[in-house]
C-alpha cells in the first residue's frame, strides 16, 4: 500500500480566513527550562488548515462535528482534476469532468494545490471553489463527501448558497487539503476530524491510500 498525505500542517504561518482567529501552537513548559516535559498548547478557529464542515456551520438545526458518520469520511474516493483555466466549477463543469457513475467522494483538485507553497501566509481570495449550481449537481449525483483544495468549497463571498445545497443534503465537506502531490484516479480516503461535542467543524488528518 502507498500513502499519501494530503493534510496542511498547522502552524502559526498557515493561512486563515478572514476575520477567523489564528492559529497559535506554542510550548509552555520546556524541558531545557527545567521542566519535566516538553508541553504545547494550541489556539485555533474549528476551521483552520484541512478541516471538515458540518451542517451546523450553516444551518441552525444541523448536526454537530461529532454527530458524524464515520462511513461518510472513510472508503473510495475519485479525485478529480480541474483544468487550470476554470475558477469556478460549475453544474456544466460537474457532468463534464468524468466523475465515474456510484461515485461517493470526489476530491477537486484545482491551481489552488499551489497556493499552499505559492503564497505560504498569504489568504488568497481568487481560490476555485462550486458553485450553488455545481454543488447541487453533485447531490443529483449522491456524492456523499465533497472536498477541495483550498478553505472553502465555495467561491469567495458566495459562501452560504453553495454550502447550503450541500450540508442540506448531508454531503459532508473536507475543505483545506493539499492536492499537489497527487494525480487524477482512485484512491481510498481516510478522514478523521476531530471529536469536539457541539462544535460546527473540526481540524482533520486526511490521508490518502491505493495498492501499488
Amino acid at each position: 500500500m502507498k500513502f499519501w498525505d494530503i493534510t496542511v500542517p498547522i502552524s502559526k504561518d498557515l493561512p486563515i480566513w478572514p476575520g477567523d482567529p489564528k492559529a497559535v501552537v506554542e510550548r509552555v513548559s520546556r524541558i531545557e527550562e527545567g521542566a519535566n516535559a516538553n508541553v504545547s498548547r494550541m489556539d485555533m478557529g474549528c476551521h483552520t488548515g484541512t478541516h471538515v464542515d458540518a451542517p451546523y456551520h450553516f444551518l441552525m438545526e444541523g448536526n454537530t462535528i461529532e454527530s458524524l458518520q464515520l462511513d461518510a469520511l472513510v472508503g473510495p474516493v475519485q479525485v478529480i482534476r480541474i483544468p487550470d483555466d476554470f475558477s469556478v466549477i460549475t453544474e456544466d463543469l460537474v457532468n463534464a469532468c468524468g466523475i465515474k457513475p456510484g461515485t461517493e467522494r470526489v476530491l477537486f483538485r484545482t491551481y489552488n494545490s499551489t497556493f499552499w507553497s505559492k503564497y505560504r501566509s498569504q489568504f488568497r481570495t481568487e481560490f476555485a471553489g462550486i458553485d450553488e449550481d455545481g454543488a447541487k449537481a453533485l447531490v443529483e449525483k449522491n456524492v456523499k463527501l465533497v472536498g477541495i483544495d483550498y478553505l472553502s468549497v465555495a467561491p469567495f463571498k458566495k459562501s452560504r448558497p453553495t454550502h447550503e445545497a450541500f450540508l442540506k443534503a448531508s454531503v459532508v465537506l473536507l475543505e483545506g487539503i493539499d492536492l499537489s502531490d497527487i494525480e487524477p484516479g482512485d484512491y481510498t480516503l481516510i478522514c478523521l476530524p476531530l471529536k469536539i461535542d457541539g462544535a460546527d467543524g473540526a481540524p482533520a488528518r486526511a490521508i490518502l491510500t491505493r495498492e501499488e
